[in-house]
Order: C-alpha cells, then sequence, then structure tokens
C-alpha cells in the first residue's frame, strides 16, 4: 500500500478517536475545568512515554516541544468552550479547520490549491452546516471553540513543515508524542500555579465518579499516547490540505457517538450532511494536491 494511504488510514483512526471524545470531555468539564483535565489526560500519558525520552534526538525535543505548546492551546479554548456550549456545536466549529487550514496556508504560506480540493472544503462545510444546524446565537463558548481552531489549524501546518524539514531523516513519531505530552503536562502545571490554587485540587479526585474516572483513562491513553503519536506519523505522509478534509469527518463520528451513547438522532438534514462530508472526503482523492513534503515511508 503506498505510504500516503497508509498515512490516510492512520489519520482516519485519528478522527474516530476524536469523535468519540466529545462526550467524554463534555462530562468531565461539569466536574474539572480545562486545565485539570488537560494535566491529568497527558499525566497520564507520560506514564506510558516517558522512557522514550531515552534516546530522543534533538529535532524531536525541539519539534515535539514546540508542537505541544500550540496542540496544549487548542486543547485549553476548546474544553474552554465546551464547557460554556454544546457538544454538537463544539464539534461543528471544531471540524471548521477543514476551511481554515487552507486559509492560513494561502495567507502566510504563499499555498496554492487546485479547484478539486476547494471544491471539497465547501461540501465538508455545508455538510457540517446541514449536520449541527441550531437557531442559538453565537455565543463565548462558539467563539473560543473557533479560537481553538484557528491554534490546530496552526498545529496541522506546522506538523507538515516540521516533515519537509525533516524529511531527509523522518522524525520519530513516538518520540514526538512524548516531546508533546511532557510539554503540555508542563504548560499545564505552570498555569495552574500561576493562578494561586496551586495543587490542593487534587484532593478532590477522590470524589469523582467511576464514569469520570475511564472517561480520563481513555482521554489519557487513546486519545492521547495512540492519537498523537499517529498523528504524527500519518502527516508525514499526507500534506495538510488532506489531513484537514480528513478531520472534517470528525463531526460526523461525534454524531455517530451520541447516537449510540446518548440517544441522539440526527434526522435527514443530518445524515445528509454526514455523507456529504463522507462525499467530500472521496472527491478530494480524486485528484493529487500540491504538497509541500511527504516523508518516504
Amino acid at each position: 500500500m503506498k505510504p500516503e494511504r497508509l498515512g490516510l488510514m492512520a489519520l482516519l483512526v485519528v478522527t474516530v478517536v476524536w469523535g468519540t471524545t466529545f462526550p467524554a470531555m463534555k462530562l468531565l468539564s461539569a466536574q474539572l475545568d480545562a486545565l485539570q483535565i488537560i494535566w491529568l489526560r497527558f499525566v497520564i500519558a507520560l506514564v506510558v512515554l516517558a522512557p522514550l525520552w531515552w534516546g530522543m534526538r534533538r529535532p524531536e525535543r525541539l519539534w515535539g516541544s514546540a508542537l505541544g505548546l500550540l496542540l496544549f492551546v487548542a486543547f485549553w479554548l476548546q474544553i474552554e468552550g465546551l464547557a460554556r456550549t454544546s457538544s454538537n456545536r463544539n464539534a461543528f466549529v471544531t471540524g471548521l479547520n477543514v476551511l481554515v487550514v487552507p486559509l492560513i496556508a494561502i495567507a502566510f504560506m504563499v499555498r496554492r490549491y487546485g479547484w478539486r480540493l476547494w471544491a471539497a472544503c465547501v461540501m465538508a462545510c455545508v455538510g457540517m452546516a446541514l449536520m449541527f444546524h441550531e437557531n442559538d446565537p453565537w455565543n463565548l463558548g462558539d467563539t473560543l471553540t473557533l479560537a481553538s481552531t484557528v491554534f490546530y489549524a496552526l498545529y496541522i501546518l506546522a506538523l507538515e513543515e516540521c516533515a519537509r524539514r525533516t524529511a531527509a531523516r523522518p522524525l520519530r513519531a513516538t518520540r514526538m508524542a512524548a516531546a508533546q505530552a511532557t510539554a503540555m503536562a508542563l504548560a499545564s502545571t505552570v498555569l495552574l500555579l500561576a493562578q494561586g490554587g496551586g495543587m490542593g485540587w487534587l484532593q478532590s479526585l477522590g470524589t469523582l465518579a467511576a464514569d469520570a474516572w475511564v472517561a480520563l483513562v481513555y482521554l489519557g491513553l487513546l486519545a492521547s499516547v495512540v492519537v498523537v503519536t499517529l498523528q504524527a506519523w500519518g502527516q508525514q505522509r499526507v500534506d495538510a490540505m488532506r489531513s484537514a478534509i480528513v478531520f472534517g469527518l470528525e463531526p460526523v463520528f461525534a454524531a455517530l457517538t451520541a447516537w449510540a451513547l446518548l440517544g441522539e438522532r440526527l434526522g435527514w438534514a443530518g445524515v445528509s450532511g454526514a455523507a456529504l462530508i463522507v462525499a467530500a472526503l472521496v472527491f478530494s482523492q480524486m485528484q493529487a494536491a500540491p504538497r509541500s513534503a511527504v516523508a518516504s515511508a
């Protein structure tokens, strides 16, 4: 199988897992604030990833730490937004990175994309609008989520740039994940201490319900260790524009999770929107996109 196809499959797994994290984060946001959730999530991830610092190369440390700081800001804003808006709206606005990524690339990186990829972006955005159309006015939670989407788009583009600059000697995805998890754990620790309350809130963890602990372990292990590693590996083989279109499937998987776990139904408009997003992904693969770099298999 071609390296790009393998990369797409890895990113698809990433997107499936992301779609299942919204109910978990919504559950936790009712009991913990955003910084606490991030700290717990990536401390759990570090229990697994910390040994990978042994033998880590300098570029892996530098790129991983820088990417981890970008990801930290994106996660922080997304969880703060999720606490103030519905999970559906949060998923929809997060999915807009399918449009934000190419806009940033064109404005600041002098990129040009063919009409097929632009058409796929429009299809994905229309599909998300059909899935999550709501009459409620725009709120602070939506604004925070949109800011998160911008930082996550920067993260996607930075991963692509990392792959381009290190193509001669590709960085190891597991080491990159370890460096990113460390940066996120340290950043959340610093901000928690800066709030003045210290780490006294850890004493309240004993009162968390069993389902909250399950959600934390799920976020820390599968949604952090596995997903961050797979994304770093996959984006060494897939350009940022195509990656963003794959990530546009996140609201689809979020809606399927809500249907399976919460009994929520999409209706005909929602089903049509989901089908349109899937069609956008397929359409985007019909012609090669301009790429800055793809790492060797």
